[in-house]
């Protein structure tokens, strides 16, 4: 029928679970790092959380972190099919450039917490030869709106796993979220978050499913 109503798909957001580096305290960044033990065990016990959402196609970054996330979450709540996945740079992790590598504690310790605290979490501050939030905004945010968005609006739900920064990018468009109040917001290793989105891709609705015990 002409003017049947789609029903709008759901936009599930996961961040990559804990690799070599993140329990070293080290800044990963665009650094390709592997998954803990650990990580590909909480990447399954995500999977379980999101077993009643059936997915018609999932996205990651290029990094092989968020790919192995992505693959165990897939083998738990999507087992018994195969699910198309894209692999896109514009969902890559910020780039650290200078910083890469460095012992997030050990920096702060050096630089002090107030200049730490805003490199780390901060909207538009630069780390030497790499990027800042900002940055990593405006080559995530114009792929979400060109390529996720439609598949919503078509009815089609999407999963996404990412990196922390990537991810607060997303959410500073998804939400609204002011300049000045995006050093407030933090993705968990431990969160799923499941948006029910407007056409424009503006949250209508948000929900968040931790893991227990986290």
């Amino acid at each position: 029928m002409e003017n049947e109503i789609v029903k709008k798909g759901k936009l599930v957001i996961v961040r990559h679970q804990e690799s070599e580096w993140n329990k070293l305290g080290q800044w990963t960044g665009s650094r390709d790092v592997h998954l803990t033990e650990d990580g590909f065990a909480k990447s399954k016990e995500l999977g379980e959380l999101v077993k009643d959402i059936c997915f018609d196609k999932a996205f990651a970054s290029m990094q092989v972190r968020s790919i192995e996330t992505l693959s165990s979450i897939l083998s738990v709540c999507m087992a018994d099919s195969v699910l198309p996945t894209e692999h896109v740079s514009a969902l890559n992790e910020r780039d650290y450039g200078d910083y890469t590598g460095k012992n997030k504690w050990d920096m702060e310790t050096e630089i002090g917490e107030d200049e730490f605290n805003k490199i780390r979490r901060g909207w538009d501050v630069p780390v030497p030869n790499g990027e800042s939030l900002k940055m990593v905004y405006e080559r995530a945010v114009p792929f979400f709106v060109e390529v996720i968005v439609p598949l919503i609006n078509s009815g089609k739900n999407i999963l996404i796993v990412s990196h922390g920064n990537t991810i607060r990018a997303l959410m500073k468009y998804i939400e609204k979220i002011k300049d000045e109040d995006i050093s407030n917001v933090e993705m968990l290793f431990s969160d799923i978050v499941i948006y029910d989105l407007d056409n424009e891709g503006y949250m209508i609705n948000k929900e968040i499913r931790s893991l227990k015990n986290q």
